[in-house]
């Protein structure tokens, strides 16, 4: 993710920026460098890892984050929730992407901005050298400049208080996707794997008018199961999509070989 002027680059930003989709793997089970390498072999631009959902460590991340650096796919990391400490750790090990689930305000927003960025962009402190530019010691003014610009932030909407405050998440500068969490939404909604309902149609629509009014880009999300859902709201605009979880991915195989027995 170093160019060849020695200049560090997320794949993601780069294909957005040209109008293209970025697909990511989310990681829950692996807990080797070989993820990092499978994702790219299988044409995925970033692998993110699920600390939401999953017992991975802070280690591990950190690990095949640098891997996945030199692989040139863009390791991102969904964390918990707004949590300023757990921020600057995952990113002093080697992410370039946060993604942080149910915001529901402005003031969430900014806050995962300051915890994200650098000042004056935002809040958070230099650690001194760091993996994304290679361990190099680069000076403090240039290291600032290109991992704030290369350093991505995925704003979860999975909330009906985050989509009513979806226009004023996407004005906050710094925030650079929004990404629709279809199963919570489902799930808050009553409405549990009802992807075709009314109000996960709606949520997109109002969240891809927010993307469009201040110049961020929708993520498409939880709509694994529904690939004919995923290439639909791609048409409409969609530029990040998850396409699911390493461990999904394994068992679904698993199960299709199985069947091809009987």
């Amino acid at each position: 993710m170093i160019d060849s002027s020695g200049r560090l680059k997320n794949p993601v930003r780069e294909k957005i920026a040209q109008g293209q989709v970025a697909y990511s793997m989310t990681v829950r089970l692996v807990r080797g460098v070989e993820i990092a390498a499978i994702a790219r072999g299988a044409g995925f631009d970033t692998i993110y890892f699920d600390l939401e959902h999953s017992a991975l460590s802070l280690e591990t991340v950190g690990q095949i984050s640098i891997a996945a650096l030199h692989m040139g796919v863009a390791p991102f990391v969904r964390i918990p929730g707004v949590d300023a400490h757990l921020i600057t750790r995952v990113l002093d090990a080697g992410a370039v992407g946060i993604i942080v689930p149910d915001l529901r305000s402005a003031a969430d927003a900014q806050a995962v901005v300051n915890a994200v960025k650098y000042r004056p962009m935002g809040e958070r402190s230099l650690p001194g050298v760091t993996p994304q530019l290679l361990f190099r010691s680069v000076p403090n003014a240039e290291t600032r400049e290109q991992i704030n610009d290369a350093t991505m932030i995925v704003a979860q909407i999975e909330s009906n208080e985050g989509l009513a405050a979806v226009d004023e998440i996407a004005s906050v500068p710094g925030i650079d996707i929004l990404l629709v969490g279809a199963n919570d939404l489902c799930a808050v909604n009553g409405i549990t794997g009802q992807f075709d309902h009314d109000i996960i149609q709606n949520a997109y629509a109002n969240t891809l008018a927010a993307c469009q009014k201040h110049g961020k880009t929708l993520g498409v999300g939880g709509l694994n199961s529904r690939p004919d859902l995923m290439k639909k709201y791609i048409t409409l605009g969609g530029r990040f999509v998850s396409l699911g979880a390493d461990l999904s991915l394994l068992a679904s195989a698993a199960a299709q070989k199985r069947k091809e027995m009987e």
